[in-house]
């Protein structure tokens, strides 16, 4: 098993995300952002892992996790990114989006830039102004896509005081999340088991693209994009499996693995190891996903604790008419290769781990039980 370290933080942490490293550098991430929810006070918290990882002269770890700065937020942190390597974004449940601006002179954080009605229920300064929680963003610069409960999109710029393009009624249901599919497209996936294709060089307010789950609308709460081949997308939703979608055919899934017991919270591919796939559970599990084509001999099996249980997945869809050679080992139907390694990463089972993010050999998780976890090592 991973390495694997513990902090407790006295608050139920919503979001976790490693700062990017510049371009071209070969430094490991050593700071992260960390979102809080259902706290009497919330906040976007900064931290540095430091020395961590190496021992003492007791044989303990030097240095875990430090605060460096933190900020209070208004609501609950629904969504964290980075902007770049100074800004944070967040998303709160009182339906305003926020921009951070690290200042790593003085170590503070400060408001940079706020949209406080980016998501509502009724309109903005009405006498019944009710805001509706802002429930996913996703940055590429200089642009910020939201997504909310009220089924609106908004595409902001930074620098820029209004929506520069609003997409209201977006969604008859609740939207949970949003990626880039590629720019100027974004996918989303919705609480009646819908992932949507939207193109903002489209006029209008209709999708591009629909695909949905078969048979009951189970609710998908997360979705994350390939790194590398874009047509390829997972989702996790309330019953905790995990879809594996190609984009360019069908209107389903092309797999479907059960995996958690209860509700995925989130799903991310390694950005530079893609074979590899994260996700977390309210049911309080952490998952590495290897489904690397050099381990064609490795049995299907889970891992925890020296224990091991057969794992149950399926494919749906037809790839023949995919050339093999591009096929990602997450869409491969060859029963030699339908297997997946699954190691459970926490050493037991906590509260609802509701965040992860994955960078370079780290990773860092937050948890209902007021608890982050930092491994450095993911792959030694």
């Amino acid at each position: 098993m991973e390495s694997i370290c513990a902090k407790f933080v006295s608050q139920k942490i919503s979001k976790t995300r490693w700062r990017p490293l510049p371009p071209g550098s070969l430094q490991t991430s050593e700071t992260f952002a960390t979102g809080s929810w259902d706290n009497e006070d919330n906040y976007v918290s900064l931290w540095s892992i430091g020395d961590f990882g190496n021992l003492d002269s007791d044989g303990g770890f030097e240095g875990d996790h430090q605060l460096l700065c933190d900020i209070r937020h208004d609501g609950d942190v629904m969504d964290l990114q980075f902007f770049d390597q100074e800004r944070i974004v967040a998303a709160s449940s009182t339906g305003c989006v926020t921009v951070f601006l690290h200042h790593t002179n003085n170590q503070t954080l400060s408001v940079n830039q706020q949209w406080k009605t980016a998501h509502h229920h009724t309109k903005p300064y009405s006498p019944v102004y009710r805001g509706a929680p802002c429930t996913g963003i996703v940055c590429d610069n200089p642009e910020i896509v939201t997504v909310g409960e009220d089924g609106r999109i908004n595409l902001f710029r930074v620098d820029h005081k209004e929506a520069v393009r609003t997409i209201d009624n977006a969604d008859s249901s609740t939207l949970h999340a949003v990626t880039f599919l590629r720019t100027p497209e974004i996918v989303t996936v919705n609480s009646i088991g819908q992932l949507k294709i939207w193109d903002f060089r489209l006029q209008g307010n209709e999708p591009a693209q629909i695909l949905s789950l078969n048979g009951d609308r189970v609710p998908l709460h997360c979705v994350d994009r390939h790194p590398n081949q874009q047509h390829v997308v997972a989702t996790g939703g309330q019953d905790g499996m995990l879809s594996i979608w190609d984009v360019r055919q069908g209107t389903m899934p092309v797999s479907l693995l059960k995996a958690h017991e209860a509700e995925m919270w989130e799903v991310h591919f390694h950005p530079s190891k893609p074979d590899h796939l994260f996700t977390c559970s309210e049911d309080g599990s952490l998952w590495h996903w290897d489904a690397s084509i050099d381990m064609p001999e490795k049995s299907s099996l889970f891992h925890q604790g020296g224990r091991s249980s057969t794992f149950l997945s399926h494919s749906i869809g037809n790839q023949a008419n995919v050339h093999q050679s591009v096929i990602s080992s997450w869409l491969s139907t060859d029963p030699a290769r339908d297997r997946i390694e699954i190691t459970s990463l926490l050493p037991t089972r906590t509260l609802s781990v509701n965040s992860l993010d994955v960078l370079g050999p780290c990773l860092v998780c937050g948890t209902d039980a007021e608890a982050i976890y930092v491994s450095r090592q993911l792959f030694s």
